[in-house]
């Protein structure tokens, strides 16, 4: 079907519905269309001498040759041709396969009309006059197949995320993520190391605040033998176990400010010594850092360099909080009970309703951690095959939802707080405001410093306090970590 007088679009999807309603509205935006079921329709109407179109919109899963096929010999005959494709499947995987061959843009289905239309506008704006002519870059290695360590959502915060990790893997450009503790920062940056051309080089992350600021310039640029005391030999640091690969840097925010400065001349020059020597040692690494810091507020209150984050800010991905995107808790909840099966070699245990209602329910402060951690604890606990809401409350530990709070809004725990503090009263209860605040700081510390995984200097710089705070409260309860 062909329809208008203005820039000829052609539009490739083997469900007829999809062709009909995205002609029309590309046609009364005055477009000439043409619609075309598979991809061998395409590429035999070529063979034919017809003229290209300007745009080519292009579904992914097609009977036949899909649509990346379609787009690697579109790249091979017309280069410079600007191609959408479309898919209800939109992952990191998708979404960079398509990006790493030559698309212009993602489509995710069901889409909106107009946004179809505007996307259609910007690329004929952003095209060449002549869809024959122009280079063609290097197609990256494979997509590894989704492994533990995928990127798993399905709400619009993440499709978004996942479009934007498919366009950034194939940029050598540094990356900033963002996000509270636990929402999975490093699984960002291990996305965006998995689809770049660099995914056979390695992949090295450190955290930042896990390592005494006297140990991180070694751990980072590496040391000769001698450099220090108990240097008994040269220890090669994490950038140039990065060299040709990715370097991810978590919790960039609590880095010494002289180690920042060191950090932006890597970033800027691409060569540093290593601590104690004299060797001028040149890499080419790709950073990624993140912070679950208000990194401006930092730079204003003098505790990080305003250059070092224009240099780490080139792009930034912002990770939603669980809270922002409780659609996923379902898929995000069966895959750790899926994982925790197989480390359990027992059958994957299945959440019933009411569980279910009751964890969509809850804020979620520890973000993904935090459910997985449940997930492992239902796991291991619950007696049946299906989790149900007495499962819950053993899980959590408490009669409800942790710390007694009923579910219902983050504001609950104020509720249950009053309730309990006239219960106190009215029972007569001496010293009142100590014991809660000791149960507070508790509470707190200890679920700090087990979505920590047990590191105090980073369960202590999520709540705001120093380590030796922490470790005081705490005192004699948790051996050191």
């Amino acid at each position: 079907m062909t329809h208008g007088e203005g820039p000829r679009i052609w539009v490739v999807d083997d469900d007829r519905s999809v062709r009909f309603v995205l002609a029309t509205a590309l046609r009364d935006a005055g477009y000439e269309v043409t619609g075309f079921e598979s991809a061998a329709d395409v590429l035999s109407t070529l063979e034919r001498g017809a003229a290209p179109p300007r745009l080519l919109f292009t579904d992914v899963r097609m009977p036949g040759d899909d649509g990346l096929r379609l787009l690697d010999a579109l790249r091979q005959r017309l280069p410079a041709l600007p191609v959408v494709v479309m898919s209800a499947y939109t992952d990191v995987a998708s979404t960079a396969g398509a990006f790493r061959g030559g698309a212009r843009d993602f489509l995710p289905k069901p889409f909106d009309l107009d946004d179809a239309v505007a996307l259609a506008a910007r690329a004929l704006g952003s095209a060449g006059d002549a869809p024959g002519d122009g280079g063609e870059s290097e197609p990256g290695p494979a997509s590894a197949a989704p492994g533990d360590d995928a990127l798993v959502g399905d709400a619009p915060a993440m499709q978004q995320l996942f479009r934007a990790i498919g366009r950034l893997a194939q940029a050598p450009l540094s990356v900033l993520v963002t996000g509270e503790t636990g929402t999975g920062k490093e699984l960002v940056a291990r996305a965006l190391h998995r689809e770049s051309p660099r995914a056979r080089m390695p992949f090295v992350a450190l955290n930042t605040a896990a390592i005494p600021s006297e140990l991180l310039e070694s751990e980072l640029f590496g040391h000769e033998a001698g450099a220090f005391t108990g240097a008994t030999r040269r220890h090669v640091g994490r950038f140039e176990q990065a060299d040709g690969g990715t370097l991810f840097l978590d919790e960039i925010g609590d880095m010494p400010l002289p180690l920042q400065t060191r950090l932006l001349r890597v970033l800027a020059e691409g060569e540093f010594f290593r601590v104690g020597g004299r060797e001028l040692i040149r890499v080419d690494v790709r950073v990624v850092a993140a912070t679950h810091q208000d990194l401006e507020a930092k730079v204003r209150d003098g505790g990080f360099r305003a250059d070092l984050l224009h240099r780490l800010d080139v792009v930034r991905l912002r990770l939603p909080p669980l809270r922002e995107r409780r659609e996923d808790i379902p898929r995000l909840a069966e895959r750790f009970l899926q994982r925790a099966a197989r480390r359990f070699v027992a059958p994957a245990k299945r959440l019933s309703r009411p569980a279910l209602e009751r964890m969509q329910a809850h804020p979620w402060p520890g973000n993904v951690r935090e459910l997985e951690n449940l997930c492992w604890r239902m796991a291991a606990l619950a007696s049946g095959d299906v989790v149900d809401a007495a499962d819950l409350d053993e899980a959590w530990g408490t009669r409800g939802t942790p710390g007694g709070i009923a579910p219902g809004g983050e504001d609950d725990w104020e509720a249950a707080l009053r309730a309990w503090t006239g219960a106190q009263l009215a029972a007569g209860a001496q010293g009142i405001h100590a014991d809660a605040r000791d149960r507070l700081d508790r509470v707190l510390l200890q679920t700090a410093l087990e979505h920590a995984g047990g590191r105090r200097s980073e369960a202590a710089a999520s709540l705001g306090v120093g380590r030796n705070t922490l470790t005081r409260k705490l005192g004699a309860r948790h051996p050191a970590s």
